[in-house]
């Protein structure tokens, strides 16, 4: 089964820069590990009207989403409402929430009010997420998946969304490979990553230039095992022709 990968960021403390995202670089490593990667990402604010226009267009995609933030109880977490809004339903509680989330006060001996029980007000048709971090569930519909902004519970929500319910999406045999090029110039290189690209296709090539002295570019390819492998050693022997010095990355 072959899906894009998307992820939304939501929180107005990423955009204003009180909050450092760290969901990014941790999610598209989880994807490596699984043989997939990310196709795109987006950061939005807590607005409504711009929410429900890209989960409109995300649901429109047939991406697999993974959506963190915004899913709380406070009057600034909008993500179920607009979620509900693009899909032109409602949001209601749901039962199996409500169970879990009243395990969680009994255990904590905390009152619920009814503002709490927003925790668990999933659109209409969603399904659960399991929160090991504190039993409080995400809620998935559609191929997207929703988790809270905290890291602690977001990361191990969306290994389980991987593991569980992708489990054949990846690919154990891709592969990432590259050598670091020092005093190199990229314009020396473009044409060769203009070969691979064209003997390759199912390949991709890439180039990191690293501003240091000195100065340096990490130059790779990723794909599939076999594919990737024979495209890195035909980029290396076009380096070697070109006399481009490099080494082992």
């Amino acid at each position: 089964m072959g899906m894009d990968i998307g992820l939304i960021i939501v929180g107005d403390e990423i955009l204003s820069g009180r909050r450092t995202d760290r969901h990014l670089g941790e999610v598209a490593k989880m994807l490596a590990n699984r043989g997939l990667s990310l196709s795109w990402a987006k950061v939005l604010g807590d607005e409504p009207a711009a929410l429900e226009q890209c989960y409109r267009d995300s649901f429109a995609s047939g991406d697999l989403v993974l959506s963190t933030g915004g899913i709380g109880a406070t009057p600034d977490d909008l993500t179920r409402e607009a979620v509900a809004a693009a899909l032109d339903t409602v949001t209601e509680r749901h039962p199996e929430g409500t169970a879990l989330l009243e395990k969680y006060a009994r255990e904590k001996g905390r009152e619920l009010t009814p503002e709490r029980y927003r925790l668990v007000e999933f659109p209409r048709g969603a399904e659960l997420i399991p929160n090991p971090y504190n039993g409080i569930p995400g809620f998935r519909i559609q191929h997207h998946h929703f988790v809270p902004g905290f890291p602690q519970m977001a990361w191990p929500m969306i290994e389980w969304v991987l593991d569980t319910l992708y489990p054949d999406l990846g690919d154990s045999n891709y592969r990432e490979y590259s050598v670091m090029l020092e005093s190199a110039n990229e314009s020396r290189i473009i044409p060769m990553m203009e070969q691979i690209l064209k003997d390759f296709p199912d390949v991709k090539v890439f180039s990191l230039p690293i501003i240091d002295e000195p100065p340096r570019i990490e130059l790779g390819v990723k794909g599939l095992q076999a594919e990737a492998r024979a495209a890195m050693d035909s980029l290396k022997s076009q380096l070697n022709a070109a006399q481009v010095s490099w080494k082992r990355h």
